[in-house]
């Protein structure tokens, strides 16, 4: 049997027979690469080995450990495995074919004037490495320097038993790979006498960006460089025109060198320390041989390279896992479009907590200017707020309410007056505005287009309908903001006046006497933990509801087929009254917005993430929350019969006054904000049938592009029948906007890993007169603990879930904390689920505070950092009371 491959009779395809590692250098050779000389044992001989020495089942037997096994049992079952290599023996015949393989490479070596006995590295190749949906980088042995055929032997019998090393068992038990069918090859590679080695990566492993080569290069020996044991220079070339776009030189005071048959560290000599490893023409030259390899293999690479007398080798090449969407550099700067005035992230940012999608952003600006300027006209009078003076403009993305110097002196001086008109209700404001005016207006207008089919309207009515819903959604809320700040003034009167001259040592908290409603958010959390009640009463059907995918049974819904398991053990009536169950329950509630820009799904258009609670009722863990409220009801309503019994005639009468009016106004917010989004399923729809003949035409690549365009591209389309069935742009391979989407992402992506600061312009001045007002805290926090408002209270010591959105809702496990920039009434139902609530944004009247204050578990709100200092794993104390959030230091 041949056991031994040159590089040259090897590709990409030879995984079982060369191991991850193998199959890519020789790749890498037959395609013309500069790979150094060598050859690879292949995995034929890992496997006559053991069986010849019988101890093939006794490693899977050690092998054999539950997951999540202690690491102790790991290092024990290692240790174990390895005697039992080192007493076995090697079989003539595999250890004659790698003596012969080896002395070849001697013979090449003398024949350029080396020494005949080849130095070569012995490097461990298993056939699961170096896979583009797991590295196991590091995970296997490497020996370096190696010279003579008996210490290659036992080189090679070392690598062999590396393949049961604690860190490698432990990493495939953790990514689900089975002991039984791993195998190792080893490759035998001769040694470069390396002035300077490193890293390559042909995208920006910290932003994903494809279009930059990333360069990691030390002096030396590059084994160090892998191992992160020295300092590196690092520089990022621009990969189409080999131009270096960033560098950073560091003091290199060691470096990895051959000595005698291994390595040795030494420090680099003083010359050297702070000079360039690679000038800008050596940088440009290996970046172009990165990105031809990148170009071979049809993916990003991560590449081991070597220089030596002034020529660059290629040692190693594997994909690139987990390499993120591209993204632009995290701005630091917040340049002011206007200058003469003051930007405010206030009330709007608990809806728009991300960077605005370039066509929302130039809608919405129109919509809210327009909204807030007939509110004041109707407040202030039509002289005080003229054009310019109001609007919504973003800064790197993010949204601010803009009030110039001029308007805001004009505003500031009739705010009195403004105060008690509003109060009056007029400009259809108020409580009763918004049940009488604000919310019958805004359902008639989605009606009235819900009863126009998108698919059968001209584009340019499509547009003109988007227009509309979007100027009534955003008049609708700016009455919604009329009813925070009765919401806000009737509970801070009413606790005011109860903790002052009402409330005595064992009272409950003010709070008590406002839970117990039942609110939009409320009902809709009812109604899904009412339908998984209904699912768990047919075992099979909660069966392939729970075990099926939450995305599978979202794409359910939407075919109409039954996902896999339903046309088996469930009778297909009850799956159909179950789908029609869930649809009815997004028909009423599915509007809910987990951002109020349209670029995000609702739940009437994505179930999946309301999808994951539903499957937690149905597994019977949470609390019913009809015995939940009605628990707090009969609370509150007990708490405020003893405590008016005690007070006399006059407080008796004040606190029920106060009462009364809180309790008027604290549900109704949430009904009022739980309907911002009635527009946005209908609004999406008609977006998505114009997106759906631009990528008819050619404009952008999938339909769902639309959202990254601005506003006068999509009206451009439109004016020149882009967006009309059938037509097409001739003589094009790649839709006309398709670059100008994917650089907008990316700088979407950079712009959402800011911190927004809550006031523009920066200073001190300002966050003393107005930062108390905002609904976030400083950026500026340092330290273990992290301050924000104690908007719930009680304490919780528990791991973080860092949540971005709706996609990582799957993430999120029974008892973890929530962590999030903010939470709107569609984040609702994963309370049932948190032990606690940690956001960026939000006071104690905000949302996250109030659905909290229902579930009875601790909040710390607007802490500005958490979901910068946070991560998804780490063990932190929220103290609702206080108001921290402390961390532990470890992570996952």
């Amino acid at each position: 049997m041949t056991y031994i491959k040159d590089f040259d009779q090897l590709g990409r395809s030879d995984l079982d027979e060369a191991g991850g590692k193998g199959a890519n250098l020789g790749e890498l050779a037959r395609a013309g690469f500069p790979v150094p000389p060598g050859f690879v044992l292949t995995t034929a001989a890992y496997q006559d080995f053991v069986n010849a020495n019988g101890i093939a089942g006794r490693i899977l037997e050690l092998a054999a450990l539950p997951t999540g096994a202690p690491n102790d049992d790991y290092d024990a079952a290692a240790g174990q495995i390895r005697a039992l290599f080192a007493e076995s023996t090697m079989p003539e015949e595999i250890g004659g074919e790698l003596r012969a393989a080896y002395g070849r490479l001697g013979q090449q070596a003398a024949a350029v004037g080396e020494d005949a006995a080849a130095l070569v590295a012995v490097r461990s190749s298993a056939t699961a490495e170096d896979l583009a949906s797991a590295s196991f980088a590091g995970q296997q042995d490497t020996y370096l320097n190696v010279s003579g055929p008996d210490a290659v032997a036992a080189a090679v019998v070392d690598c062999w038993a590396s393949l049961w090393n604690a860190r490698a068992m432990a990493y495939r038990s953790r990514n689900g790979f089975d002991p039984a069918t791993v195998r190792l090859a080893v490759v035998i590679q001769e040694m470069v006498d390396a002035a300077a080695a490193g890293v390559l990566f042909t995208a920006n492993p910290a932003t994903g960006r494809r279009d930059q080569v990333v360069i990691s290069a030390a002096w030396g020996l590059g084994e160090s460089v892998v191992s992160g044991a020295v300092a590196t220079d690092d520089v990022v070339v621009d990969a189409a025109t080999g131009r270096v776009e960033q560098r950073r030189t560091v003091d290199k005071n060691v470096m990895t060198v051959y000595d005698g048959t291994g390595t040795r560290e030494q420090a680099v000599p003083e010359e050297k320390r702070r000079e360039p490893v690679l000038d800008d023409d050596a940088a440009a030259a290996l970046a172009r041989q990165g990105t031809a390899i990148a170009k071979h293999f049809g993916s990003p690479q991560d590449i081991e390279w070597a220089q030596a007398a002034g020529e660059f080798f290629i040692l190693q090449a594997r994909p690139i896992t987990a390499l993120p969407e591209p993204s632009a550099d995290t701005p630091t700067e917040w340049p002011l479009p206007y200058p003469d005035g003051m930007y405010f992230r206030a009330s709007i940012v608990e809806q728009l907590p991300d960077p605005l999608s370039p066509l929302f952003a130039d809608l919405i600006d129109g919509s809210v200017t327009k909204s807030l300027n007939a509110l004041l006209n109707e407040a202030f009078g039509k002289s005080v707020v003229r054009p310019g003076d109001v609007s919504l403009p973003t800064v790197n993305g993010y949204a601010y309410y803009y009030y110039n110097n001029a308007g805001m002196r004009r505003v500031m001086g009739r705010s009195l007056s403004a105060m008690r008109a509003l109060a009056q209700g007029k400009a259809h404001m108020g409580i009763k505005g918004w049940r009488d005016h604000s919310h019958p207006k805004y359902r008639g207008q989605v009606k009235f287009w819900a009863a126009k089919p998108p698919a059968d309207r001209p584009a340019a009515e499509l547009l003109e309908g988007i227009s509309a819903l979007l100027d009534a959604g955003a008049a609708y809320y700016t009455a919604v903001q009329s009813i925070i700040p009765i919401a806000a003034t009737s509970e801070i009167m009413l606790r005011s006046y109860y903790d002052k001259l009402v409330r005595r040592p064992g009272d409950p908290s003010a709070e008590v006497f406002l839970l117990g409603y039942d609110s939009e958010p409320i009902r809709a959390e009812k109604s899904l933990y009412d339908l998984a009640v209904w699912t768990r009463e047919s075992p099979p059907l909660a069966a392939a509801v729970t075990e099926g995918s939450a995305d599978a049974i979202a794409e359910a819904l939407r075919s109409g087929t039954p996902p896999a398991g339903v046309d088996g053990d469930v009778d297909p009536a009850q799956w159909d009254e179950w789908r029609s169950r869930l649809q009815r329950h997004l028909d009423r509630y599915g509007h809910a917005v987990y951002n109020l820009d349209f670029v995000n799904p609702v739940p009437a258009d994505d179930p999946s993430a309301l999808l994951e609670t539903l499957r937690y009722f149905v597994r019977g863990q949470g609390k019913d929350p009809h015995e939940r409220q009605q628990r707090s009801a009969d609370r509150r309503e007990e708490q405020a019969r003893l405590i008016s019994a005690r007070l006399g005639p006059r407080r008796r009468a004040v606190f029920r006054r106060l009462l009364r009016w809180a309790q008027k106004a604290a549900p109704v917010r949430e009904d009022a904000l739980a309907d911002v989004g009635l527009a946005w399923p209908l609004m999406r729809r008609m977006l998505l049938e114009l997106g759906e003949r631009l990528t008819a035409s050619g404009v952008v690549a999938a339909p769902s592009d639309i959202f990254w365009l601005r506003l006068d591209e999509l009206r451009n389309a439109i004016e020149f029948g882009l967006a009309t069935p059938g037509a097409a742009i001739s003589g094009t391979d790649r839709p006309v906007r398709a670059e100008a989407v994917e650089q907008r992402k990316m700088l979407w992506r950079g712009q959402r890993k800011a911190a927004a600061p809550q006031l523009l312009p920066e200073s001190r001045s300002m966050e003393r007169v107005f930062g108390s007002m905002m609904p976030a805290r400083s950026v500026q926090q340092a330290g273990d603990v992290i301050t924000g408002v104690g908007a719930s209270s009680g304490r919780v010591s528990a791991p973080a879930r860092l949540l971005h959105g709706p996609d990582d809702f799957a993430s999120m496990r029974p008892g973890e904390v929530l962590v999030a920039r903010m939470t709107t009434p569609a984040w609702t139902p994963l309370f049932a689920m948190a032990s606690a609530v940690v956001t960026d944004v939000g006071g104690p009247l905000s949302h996250s505070s109030i659905v909290a204050r229902e579930y009875g578990i601790p909040a710390v709100l607007g802490t500005g950092v958490a979901t910068q200092r946070v991560s998804s794993g780490q063990q932190v104390m929220v103290d609702g009371d206080a108001g921290t959030v402390t961390l532990d230091g470890s992570g996952t």
